[in-house]
């Protein structure tokens, strides 16, 4: 019996992948259908690499946090402390 119940719960329940890549290609999509309304409307820019670089706000924002993964990365090896550092303390 217990068998039948998760069969028909596996059947209710999405499968995780495509729900995974349908994610993804929608992001993708709003990614892209962001960029070409950029190009339709008048911006007041305050620098003029605004103007020149279409979507240029993403482009910056997905350079930025980037970058922001790499420092974490970097910050998090040299500040890190091993696993058990808590206790080799008490075993003092």
């Amino acid at each position: 019996m217990e068998q039948n119940q998760e069969t028909e719960e596996n059947k209710t329940r999405p499968d995780k992948s495509k729900t995974t890549a349908k994610l993804i290609w929608l992001l993708g999509l709003a990614c892209i259908l962001s960029v070409i309304a950029d190009l339709f409307y008048h911006k007041h820019v305050h620098y003029d690499a605004e103007d020149w670089i279409p979507g240029m706000y993403g482009w910056y924002s997905l350079i930025g946090c980037g970058v922001m993964v790499l420092v974490a990365n970097f910050l998090r090896k040299i500040l890190s402390r091993k696993e058990n550092y808590y206790n080799e303390a008490e075993d003092d």
